[in-house]
């Protein structure tokens, strides 16, 4: 049997497994490539893969990558795919090890975000919540955080994850990039870097720990973490990958060991935005004042009211801001929107 009958079956490859199996309890299964890469399907979407302990590591790092944790949104899971596919068939080696996640299959079968809840809101314990009780995507959370801390106690490396999405509204600024909060951490010279050579060219820094996937990553892991945006959602099939080709080549350089390359143009700067106020449906009549259709990172002038409720409001302060993430679609006490503004961190340069 060849290595991918081995880990998929009569399935064609990764992705097709998963699909295939998206609801499906399946034992663990290993397998070895050629040249001594042992990779084990821990679960249904859940690869983890480690070259043979000879080979170096320049970068001296593990990484977990992950996509699908909002069900369509399929490009970065058919660019995972396709590097799963190109390893297995022996066009490049890997230098590091790789723990390889598709979030949530059931979602990505049904072509929708998620099934019954977000699966980006249960991470960092929160998938323990009474009112989750019973639910396949809470179930589905705590199997990703264990197999992470697997992950991480098999590989002391320096560890970093990126949690690939894309999104369903426009945006003034295509690919763009989250970094978790964490207490006195501040981002590296050589992540700066790697978004660029994914030609993601804006960074958001976050204002306070959440329960999504690289929050959970960061804060508890040690991780060096960053949700990434990567363009807008689309059916299987229906992507032009040549879009996201920028996130495949830098993600391949990195499984492969290889140095960073130089920054180039366009994508030599990073804009750096940060979180000013974060909107919650407060539940007391709240009124949100920004259009169904609006673009993320949409600009408002200071004193535009954004949002009010019976007893308070909020207006944009002295100085411009923009929103990101609006959905006023969302239960009492659930964020409904993000204002943003140019931060003042720099960059640093080369």
């Amino acid at each position: 049997m060849t290595v991918s009958a081995d880990l998929f079956g009569s399935s064609p490859d990764w992705l097709s497994h998963t699909l295939d199996n998206a609801s499906a309890d399946l034992p663990e299964v290993k397998a070895l490539l050629p040249d001594g890469t042992r990779i084990s399907r821990k679960a249904v979407g859940v690869l983890d893969i480690v070259p043979p302990a000879d080979r170096s590591n320049p970068n001296a790092e593990a990484i977990i990558v992950s996509a699908g944790v909002h069900g369509n949104e399929t490009a970065p899971i058919e660019v995972m795919n396709g590097l799963v596919s190109e390893l297995i068939d022996g066009r490049w080696e890997l230098a590091c090890p790789v723990l390889l996640i598709l979030g949530n299959p059931p979602a990505m079968v049904a072509g929708k975000r998620f099934l019954e809840v977000n699966l980006n809101r249960l991470f960092d314990g929160a998938h323990t919540r009474s009112e989750y009780e019973g639910l396949a995507e809470a179930a589905r959370a705590q199997e990703l955080e264990e197999a992470c801390r697997q992950f991480a106690m098999a590989n002391p490396q320096a560890l970093y994850h990126y949690d690939l999405h894309t999104a369903i509204r426009p945006s003034h600024r295509e690919r763009f990039a989250l970094y978790p909060f964490v207490e006195g951490r501040t981002v590296s010279i050589d992540q700066c870097d790697f978004l660029l050579e994914a030609e993601v060219e804006t960074l958001l820094l976050q204002h306070k720990a959440g329960t999504t996937f690289s929050s959970f990553s960061s804060s508890l892991l040690k991780a060096e973490s960053f949700t990434v945006e990567l363009g807008k959602v689309r059916p299987f099939g229906q992507n032009d990958l040549g879009r996201f080709s920028g996130i495949r080549d830098a993600l391949r350089r990195r499984f492969r060991g290889l140095s960073t390359p130089s920054r180039k143009p366009p994508f030599d700067h990073l804009t750096v935005f940060e979180v000013v106020h974060e909107i919650l449906n407060t539940g007391k009549n709240f009124r949100f004042h920004i259009p169904d259709d609006v673009a993320n990172f949409t600009e408002y002038p200071p004193g535009t009211v954004i949002w009010e409720d019976d007893e308070t409001s909020y207006r944009v302060g002295h100085s411009p801001e923009a929103i990101i993430f609006p959905n006023p679609d969302v239960p009492v006490g659930h964020r409904v929107g993000l204002m943003v503004r140019p931060g003042r961190f720099q960059v640093p340069a080369r």
